[in-house]
């Protein structure tokens, strides 16, 4: 992985699993749902927008292999893609795997409960399976 500073919250929040070119893609901790974040790895950005177009590509196309792995690997429902950004104004696209019946499923997953931590054995266990689907693809 690249050196390159995360917001704190982000990195107490998630574990690094891989460095796909523009992005590091991050596995929630939060055990409720399978969340991945695809972070661009460049300086000052809060905004899709102020991406260079390239990186603009190079980021749409990154999260859609992210979502299609995550997909994969979890047979979800659907797979909720959103950059926020309102708390944390580092750059970050949000991936989410839902299933019907999930934690306040159809609602939101923010503000919702509590988060329920992803044992350490369930974050190598997944971040393995979803890195392996993406380098199938």
């Amino acid at each position: 992985m690249q050196d390159f500073p995360i917001d704190p919250r982000l990195e107490r929040d998630s574990v690094a699993i891989a460095d796909l070119g523009l992005c590091q893609l991050r596995l929630s901790r939060d055990a409720r749902w399978p969340w991945l974040l695809a972070i661009p790895q460049r300086a000052n950005m809060t905004e899709i927008f102020e991406l260079a177009p390239l990186d603009q590509t190079m980021l749409t196309f990154e999260v859609n292999e992210a979502a299609k792995a995550l997909s994969t690997v979890t047979g979800a429902d659907k797979i909720n893609v959103a950059a926020i950004g309102n708390i944390v104004r580092q750059l970050h696209i949000h991936i989410v795997a839902r299933f019907e019946g999930d934690a306040n499923w159809p609602g939101p997953i923010w503000g919702h409960g509590t988060p329920e931590p992803r044992s350490d054995e369930d974050i190598e266990a997944l971040a393995r399976k979803i890195t392996e689907a993406m380098a199938r693809s």
